[in-house]
């Protein structure tokens, strides 16, 4: 099993003085997470794309690249691409020019996005996100295949067969489909054959077995292979010496950032008791001691039929500067031992 890690490039206010970081100071500390996680021997770093104040990676490829120049072996992927709101051609040369820097070390994750923003912001409609996507993967899946493509849609300018360059050192640059909990993009996900990264952010990783084992049964349909239907999880980790102290780093960036989106959402003000219960061996965050960590991700692992990668979502403790980069090591040097022994055995 693969383990990494996934970043919003949060900027969270301190909460003493009530201010974010400086761009500049944050995206740094961003760079040095992902060099370390390079060195301690992980195997996935993820970007995500938002387009609000409060994280800085609306550019998720400028990050990338700039991660790629510094990193040696660990794969670089966006956490998601919201592909409803782009345009796939750029998206292709984008992630074909980070893949060059960095070697052939590029993948993408694309997906709906969870947040409105980007519609309004690049001029489409919100309403239309499921038929933008729709269409945008079918270009993008045919954009690997081919430099010279005719195509024709609905909401970008047709191909007649101009090249789209540069292309990729991988044969294929690796696309995945980026779900929440709808069985559609489950279903989608197994009609193409994609590889599948699902976010599990709440409740608990049983829940979403059903749906796995439709995209499963959706690809094997399909007729493709159980080894191209891999799954990947994304969700709330964070590792120190003691599972108090990994809850005492993460629970007031989370706090923060659950409250804010909530307040857009109508959702209930957050408590630490249900963090702790998340927290918990019945929950989906994977936040605790070293031990406890690697056996919650085998146990989720099992729940859900087996998993080919599982990424920590560790921003909220980006205020956390030494505690993020021992948390860093410790998922580098002693659960992912763990987690990849017991995948093998």
């Amino acid at each position: 099993m693969e383990v990494g890690i996934d970043s919003f490039a949060a900027s969270l206010p301190d909460p003493k003085t009530g201010r974010p970081p400086s761009g500049v100071d944050r995206m740094a500390d961003l760079l040095e997470e992902v060099a370390l996680a390079d060195e301690v021997g992980l195997d996935i770093f993820g970007v995500g794309e938002h387009h609000r104040a409060e994280f800085l990676d609306s550019a998720p490829a400028v990050i990338l690249a700039a991660a790629a120049a510094r990193t040696k072996t660990i794969r670089l992927t966006s956490a998601v691409t919201v592909l409803s709101a782009a345009d796939p051609v750029r998206v292709f040369q984008e992630f074909a020019t980070v893949d060059l820097i960095s070697r052939g070390r590029a993948e993408i994750v694309v997906g709906r996005g969870s947040f409105a923003e980007a519609f309004p912001l690049f001029g489409f409609e919100a309403l239309d996100y499921d038929a933008l996507f729709a269409e945008k993967i079918e270009l993008l899946l045919k954009l690997r295949e081919t430099p010279n493509l005719t195509w024709r849609g609905k909401f970008r300018a047709s191909l007649t067969g101009q090249g789209v360059y540069p292309r990729p050192m991988q044969e294929q640059l690796p696309v995945w489909l980026g779900v929440g909990g709808t069985p559609q993009s489950f279903h989608r996900a197994g009609a193409l054959g994609l590889p599948l990264a699902v976010a599990i952010i709440g409740g608990d990783f049983a829940r979403f077995r059903p749906l796995i084992d439709l995209y499963r049964r959706t690809g094997l349909e399909a007729g493709y292979t159980a080894d191209q239907l891999k799954v990947a999880v994304h969700a709330m980790g964070f590792v120190a010496e003691t599972s108090e102290q990994a809850r005492d780093a993460f629970y007031p960036g989370w706090a923060h950032m659950v409250s804010t989106i909530g307040r857009e959402r109508g959702w209930s003000t957050p408590s630490r008791q249900q963090f702790d219960a998340t927290c918990g061996p019945g929950g989906a965050f994977l936040i605790g001691d070293p031990a406890y960590v690697a056996n919650k991700i085998i146990a989720a692992s099992d729940a859900l039929g087996g998993v080919n990668r599982i990424t920590f979502q560790m921003s909220p403790a980006s205020l956390e500067t030494a505690a993020m980069k021992r948390s860093i090591e410790l998922l580098g040097t002693q659960v992912a031992p763990i987690v990849r022994a017991s995948a093998r055995g």
